[in-house]
Order: C-alpha cells, then sequence, then structure tokens
C-alpha cells in the first residue's frame, strides 16, 4: 500500500516535502526551507516530521530553496541515501545550497554577537558548507522523460514543468506487491507559465490516480505573455523619463535570467534606452553561468537569438557584479540605470541595500516580478504600506511601485487548469499543495467545473492511503 503524509507548503507556499511510505521504504519529494516569518520560520525548519537516517531517497522537483533548501539539514541529520533530480536541477543546487549555507553562517554571526552581549549561549547554523558538499556527493541525475527506479517497487519519470531551469513535475508508479493494479501519482511541483522566455513550455501532466498539485496563483489571471516587453518597455521609459531608477527584486536563478532576456531583446530592437543595467547578485552571475551550459533546454526563440547576438543573457548589454564593494558603488550613482539584485522577496541579499537606498525617491520605480509570501518585505512593499522597516530603519516608501504578475515563474489558473485536464476523468483525488487558503479555495472550484470529483486541501502532518482503482 502506498501513504502519503503532507510535511510542508500545505496550506502555505513555502517547505515543500512530501512522504512517501510504501513496503516499509520511505521517499521524499522535494526538501524545502520555510520562509516568511523569521522566528516561526526557524522553528519549522530546525527539525523534519520523520527520522531522516530512515529516509530512502529524495526525489527532488527543482532548486529553489523552498524545495530543495533543507536537503544539506537532511543529510546532517542521518540522511545517507540518493537525491534524484534532472542534471540542470544538480548544477543549480550546487549554487543555491552553497548560498543558503553562507547565508545561515552570517546570520549565525550576527545573532551570536547580539547574545554574546547578553550573555546567551550561541546559536549554530542550520547547516554548513562542508553539509552541502555531502549532499551534492548523494545526487543521481537523470534525464526528463527517462523512468528510473527509486524502490524495488515504486518507479518515476521527470516532465518538464516549465517553471525554471531544469524543473520538473515527477510521474511516479506503485507496482502493488500481489496481483492489484499499480497506482499512479503525479506531483506537480512548480508549474511554470505557457510561452515565456527562454524555456520550453511545461507539459500537461499525465493520466493519474492521483494528483499533488501546486496553487500558488489558483485564483488569479497572469497578463498575457505576448504583452510582457511592451509593459517592462512602458515601465523602464517612464522611470527614466522621471530621470529616476529602476530596482527589481529577483530571484538569481530563473527570474533574473528571464529579465535580461527580456531588457536585451528591448535593446537591441530599440524599445528602451541603452541604459546600464547592473546585475547585482553573485548567485545571479553564477546561475547565468548554468544556463549557458544548458542550451539544450532553451525554446526555439531563444536559440533563434543566441544565433543572431551570441549570448541571450546579456554578456554584452549588461554589467554583472560579483564584488561587494562594486555593489556599494551603485549606491552612488545618480543617473537612470536598471539594478536587478537578490533576494526576490527582499528578505536577504543585496537587493535590501538597494531599497534602503532607493525607496524614499518618488523617481525611483521598485518593480515585483515575482511572488511575495505573507510577512516579506517584497509583500509590504506590493501592499504600498507607507512606512516599511528596513534594518531597524522606518522609511518612507515613496518610490512608485509597479507589479507585473506575468514575469511571474508560476502558472495562473488559466495555465494551471490546463495542465491539470487531462488528469480529470480518471484522477480519484487530487490535493492542493504550495498555496494560500484564497488561491486554493478558487482553484478548488475551477477544478469541480473541469471534472475533478474529489479534491483535498490537506493540512500538515495529514496522511491519506493512495489506493489501486477497482
Amino acid at each position: 500500500m502506498l501513504k502519503v503524509t503532507f510535511c510542508g507548503a500545505a496550506r502555505e507556499v513555502t517547505g515543500s516535502l512530501h512522504l512517501l511510505e510504501a513496503d516499509g521504504m520511505k521517499v521524499a519529494l522535494d526538501c524545502g526551507m520555510f520562509q516568511g516569518r523569521r522566528a516561526e520560520s526557524e522553528t519549522k525548519n530546525k527539525t523534519f516530521p520523520f527520522d531522516p537516517s530512515t529516509l530512502h531517497a529524495v526525489v527532488l522537483s527543482h532548486a529553489h530553496i523552498d524545495h530543495c533548501g533543507r536537503l544539506p539539514l537532511l543529510v546532517k541529520q542521518g540522511f545517507t541515501g540518493r537525491i534524484y533530480a534532472t542534471p540542470a536541477t544538480r548544477d543549480l543546487c550546487a549554487l543555491m545550497l552553497a548560498d543558503s549555507a553562507h547565508i545561515q553562517l552570517e546570520d549565525a554571526n550576527f545573532l551570536n554577537k547580539k547574545k554574546s552581549r547578553v550573555g546567551e549561549p550561541p546559536i549554530e547554523p542550520l547547516y554548513t558548507d562542508d553539509d552541502v558538499q555531502q549532499t551534492l556527493r548523494l545526487f543521481q541525475t537523470v534525464a526528463y522523460e527517462q523512468p528510473f527506479w527509486i524502490t524495488r517497487r515504486l518507479s518515476a519519470r521527470f516532465e518538464s514543468s516549465g517553471h525554471m531551469l531544469g524543473a520538473a513535475s515527477i510521474a511516479l508508479l506503485y507496482k502493488q506487491p500481489v496481483g492489484d493494479k499499480p497506482v499512479s501519482l503525479v506531483f506537480s511541483g512548480d508549474v511554470g507559465r505557457f510561452d515565456i522566455p527562454i524555456l520550453r513550455n511545461p507539459r500537461p501532466f499525465s493520466e493519474t490516480d492521483y494528483l499533488i498539485v501546486e496553487s500558488t496563483y489558483g485564483g488569479r489571471h497572469h497578463p498575457p505573455t505576448e504583452d510582457l516587453g511592451a509593459r517592462l518597455a512602458a515601465v523602464v521609459n517612464d522611470t527614466i523619463a522621471r530621470k529616476g531608477k529602476l530596482i527589481i527584486p529577483a530571484f538569481s536563478v530563473g527570474r533574473t535570467q528571464v529579465l535580461v532576456y527580456t531588457l536585451h531583446q528591448l535593446q537591441s530592437a530599440g524599445a528602451i534606452p541603452r541604459v546600464p543595467i547592473y546585475i547585482d547578485s553573485p548567485l545571479a552571475v553564477n546561475a547565468t553561468e548554468v544556463f549557458r551550459m544548458h542550451p539544450e533546454l532553451f525554446n526555439t526563440e531563444a536559440r533563434s537569438f543566441q544565433k543572431q547576438t551570441g549570448d541571450i543573457l546579456g554578456a554584452c548589454a549588461c554589467t554583472y557584479i560579483r564584488d561587494a564593494e562594486e555593489s556599494k558603488k551603485l549606491n552612488r550613482i545618480r543617473r537612470s540605470c536598471i539594478i536587478i539584485s537578490a533576494s526576490g522577496m527582499c528578505e536577504t541579499g543585496r537587493i535590501v541595500h538597494h531599497l534602503r537606498n532607493n525607496i524614499q525617491n518618488p523617481r525611483n520605480t521598485i518593480l515585483i516580478v515575482g511572488f511575495q509570501a505573507a510577512h516579506t518585505l517584497g509583500r509590504r512593499i506590493v501592499e504600498k504600506q507607507p512606512k516599511v522597516s528596513i534594518f531597524g530603519q522606518t522609511l518612507s516608501l515613496k518610490a512608485q511601485v509597479v507589479v507585473l504578475n506575468g514575469f511571474s515563474g508560476h502558472a495562473d489558473i488559466d495555465e494551471l487548469r490546463r495542465m491539470c485536464k487531462p488528469t480529470a476523468a480518471r484522477c480519484r483525488r487530487a490535493f492542493l499543495v504550495h498555496g494560500e487558503i484564497d488561491q486554493m479555495e478558487a482553484m478548488k472550484s475551477a477544478l469541480i467545473e473541469d471534472g475533478f470529483r474529489d479534491i483535498n486541501m490537506p493540512a500538515a502532518g495529514d496522511v491519506f492511503e493512495l489506493t489501486a482503482r477497482d
């Protein structure tokens, strides 16, 4: 019998982790970090609802931290099994997890200085770079559409989900020990948009008995993808007309490369002036190199633009910044420019410094291009709260705030329905995860319209038996 326990991203967006159990074996789908309220996230991130040493394997959908960020902690606490992922996901995880370990160490050092002053015992980082290196040795890469065995009776196959480079949905098949029909399960991972820059379209889900599907934008409609370039150009041109700076918080992996590609296209076409574009994120610089290693994953348009320009990722159009001192110099620039920096939700990284230095100038624009989780600085900016706290300093939000959801790496409800519909007739039960309650409720209603009969919104800790069809 196959059983699933929902351990993370259950009625919330971060911390993706779902535990499968069969024949005495335990297999995790994803092992992500919780993000949001700092104290609450720290508590959730420290422990697992199972003993990591008893886990047989992890099957990883993609390299974003809310899906892979606790893998080194899993290893630190005793996991020694295999981690299955696509080659691009493994390459990106090497960067993402090393960066995460660095952030853990910096945070611990910062807090320990405070603790030492009041005589409190020091804390340890969640994990270290040594844990990351040990984790990377456990990866086994598998190409898209190539079936592989996880246990003696459980097999899987990666299918393109379009969310980011290397991202996959996971189609699983469990063969019953005695004659019963097999049980099929699809885990969506994160689903990308159709017809977006660089990446190929996601592949609609295979027919399945059970479906675990994300619902980040389960109640929202994105603008058409063909309008994105024109809308981005309008934001750039409006900001330059005000003699301001355009500040774009963006995830280092995925969103940054799409923005660079689109800005490069707009400048090449003369749709925007050739103002300086700065990519201020060491992780984004390294991630861009991984993109260049995997042109086989680019769509037809991107490959064509690559032939025309020699590099779709703006080597001739952008300045990539690694050095912290060079980053600080950007704050002294007075002319119009575009600064893309991480983190995407404005919680950590160099973007926080750029926001502190630019948020009070009404000439400037803050462009939000991705999902902002509740209780993050990014969400407070989207909500246009008149005062925001940055590094303990209360600042007035006077810069223009523009949201372009079309650049989101997450499918909207129309695209989610397009992905799910092929499974409706056969699917015995769908589980909605990776979403806030209002988005899940809206998506549930839409899927019922599409013929799904049983839709569940599991809470953390909920357990379900996945039985075979009669």
